[in-house]
């Protein structure tokens, strides 16, 4: 089934099967994934939500919500969804470009008129389209924070305190001559959504992604709002391989901003991206724009990223779009493929304290699984 006609049938044919893992039986290959993140990569919950070819969606749950409790997993429980937020940011920007309020290969100094200036950093040469295939140049502002969160985790950081952080170092490449991946692209993504809108973003986001795309369990936090609404397992992270988890659920998130503030859940996360690639959210010349992928370096094998999204090869054929998110305590893969297939994966620590170091790889594993198996 296309991925528009799956949005079409969002709703009425969809059957959710939220049963605990022990009345589904142990023969579920999703489920016997989910069950080896906990025991052999030591996450303590893992939350995932599938949705098949013919619109069925299951959702599965492993391990425990609160290591302290041992309270159960909600199932389709809220996350913080780190870098998904890019592609919701992303498809803001796209919208006003086929709005024709902003312009793709315009320079971003059109819109923030003497803001971007540093060592080898020039707005006047740096287009929107850059910021959003991460091939701008621009220092990564989240490399210089520094352990905030452990020392100061409660801190309001505002984004023109952000993107300081990132003007007070050199280019990383010339614009157009390289790629790596920047949080700095986003958060001035977010400035111009918020420069040409007249909008906080918050707002925009809310207006013209979560409420069309019918994401009821997806917000962007309210400042200094530092915990999670909402049924929600408890993020943990590990400070050393083998060390103890320590619980980071609760903190201020305004550094992740347009870049990866956004809470939502693995169902939600699966309805966006299958709003988005069935052609719900944006123009087809935008969405077309957003398809075009280049080469990236340091993701995982076989990883090209377009305009705020990545797609990535399959073991069974075919592709998977989406984001992935990474953030203090939570981190989230998934995405959707052509013919209506979708899963999200999250697990509760980030990063994780199970002695293989194999629990991002085996995360990435899951995904293919669930969609190929």
């Amino acid at each position: 089934m296309p991925v528009a006609a799956v949005v079409a049938a969002l709703g009425a044919a969809t059957v959710v099967c939220s049963l605990p893992a022990q009345a589904r039986g142990r023969g579920d290959v999703v489920q016997q994934g989910m069950d080896n993140l906990v025991d052999r990569d030591g996450y303590p919950a893992v939350l995932s939500s599938v949705r098949d070819r013919g619109g069925r969606v299951h959702d599965y749950t492993a391990g425990v919500a609160d290591l302290k409790s041992r309270a159960k997993v909600p199932a389709d429980g809220r996350v913080r969804a780190g870098s998904n937020t890019k592609p919701f940011t992303a498809v803001l920007v796209l919208q006003l470009v086929g709005e024709g309020r902003v312009g793709l290969d315009a320079p971003i100094e059109k819109y923030l008129p003497g803001l971007v200036r540093g060592e080898g950093i020039d707005g006047r040469k740096i287009t929107v389209r850059q910021l959003l295939q991460q091939t701008s140049g621009l220092p990564n502002y989240t490399a210089y924070i520094g352990d905030h969160y452990e020392k100061d985790r409660h801190t309001y950081l505002q984004p023109r305190e952000l993107l300081d952080l990132a003007l007070a170092h050199k280019a990383r490449f010339a614009p157009g001559t390289g790629w790596e991946y920047s949080n700095t692209n986003y958060l001035l993504a977010g400035l111009i959504v918020e420069k040409v809108s007249g909008r906080p973003l918050s707002k925009e986001m809310t207006r013209r992604v979560i409420r069309p795309a019918g994401l009821r369990h997806t917000y962007f936090p309210d400042v200094g709002e530092e915990g999670i609404r909402g049924a929600h397992p408890q993020g943990y992270r590990a400070t050393k391989q083998d060390g103890p988890l320590e619980d980071i659920t609760v903190m201020e998130p305004s550094w992740a901003w347009a870049a990866g503030q956004l809470v939502s859940t693995p169902s939600d996360l699966n309805r966006f991206f299958t709003a988005l690639f069935g052609g719900k959210l944006l123009k087809r010349e935008q969405l077309v724009e957003m398809r075009k992928t280049v080469r990236t370096t340091g993701m995982w094998p076989g990883a090209r990223y377009g305009l705020g999204v990545v797609s990535t090869p399959l073991s069974c054929g075919g592709l998977v779009w989406g984001h992935g998110g990474d953030i203090a305590g939570y981190e989230t893969r998934g995405g959707v493929t052509d013919d209506g297939r979708a899963v999200t994966v999250a697990v509760t620590a980030n990063p994780p304290s199970g002695p293989r170091g194999q629990g991002p790889a085996d995360v990435l594993s899951l995904v293919d699984t669930a969609l190929c198996k």
